[in-house]
């Protein structure tokens, strides 16, 4: 089929999932580019591909086509590639025993690459608090080149999800900037959860009191801190090894 007009119903639906609020209601969001629309095709999330017209791109699932016109309206890109695909949101429960915790990460960059480390250094599940970034942001999901079909990630309130996890055994870890113990140093346990903060205010007091020890990164002391992302991601090597 060849979408032509960008009154047409199923286009109008298509450009609405570029908000957060459609996003929620669907279940649904779009991806861009063929690296990610593979990725997604490969691990069952992709369920219907929107090609420029004259792109010969086949995957074994419904192809339509659009035009220029259509393609610049539904599009959050500039120089789009012209490969959209229609995903179903990730739904997972299930949790493993390397948990990472985000609260409230702001920056759609920074929660992409710690995404794409988190997966790269083994952790099983990454838990988002409810005012983490949209893990569904075009800009989130351009940053995790495709990693986000690759990792268990869930959404929860952290002050009644922590001391689940601490009643079912994890050592539960809270980054402080120069506080608790050398990253280094710490005794690795099998089950364990990190807590990264804001990328200005870093872990909430409330969270904090509930961690089980801190850590910290020992470096150079004319930094005086790293960016999460980066910070995050030496945690998570650390622990790997």
């Amino acid at each position: 089929m060849l979408y032509t007009s960008t009154k047409n119903q199923r286009i109008r639906q298509l450009k609405k999932l570029n908000q957060k609020k459609y996003r929620d209601e669907s279940n649904e969001f779009l991806i861009e580019g063929e690296h990610l629309v593979q990725e997604a095709y490969q691990k069952g999330f992709l369920k219907e591909l929107f090609l420029k017209q004259g792109i010969d791109f086949k995957l074994d699932v419904k192809t339509s086509y659009i035009t220029n016109d259509v393609l610049k309206y539904v599009s959050n890109l500039d120089n789009s590639s012209g490969i959209i695909g229609l995903c179903d949101k990730i739904n997972s429960d299930t949790i493993g025993n390397k948990v990472l915790i985000l609260d409230e990460i702001q920056d759609p960059g920074n929660l992409g690459t710690i995404i794409r480390s988190a997966v790269a250094f083994n952790i099983d599940s990454i838990i988002l608090s409810d005012n983490t970034v949209d893990l569904y942001n075009d800009k989130v999901l351009r940053a995790t080149q495709g990693m986000i079909f690759n990792i268990n990630i869930i959404k929860k309130n952290l002050l009644s999800f922590i001391p689940e996890l601490k009643n079912n055994g994890y050592k539960i870890y809270g980054t402080r900037v120069n506080c608790g113990k050398n990253l280094k140093n710490i005794e690795k346990n099998k089950k364990f959860a990190i807590i990264v903060g804001n990328e200005g205010n870093g872990i909430k007091k409330d969270i904090l009191n509930l961690c089980s020890d801190y850590i910290y990164i020992d470096m150079n002391k004319n930094c005086e801190s790293l960016n999460v992302a980066v910070a995050t991601s030496i945690i998570l090597y650390e622990l790997d090894k």
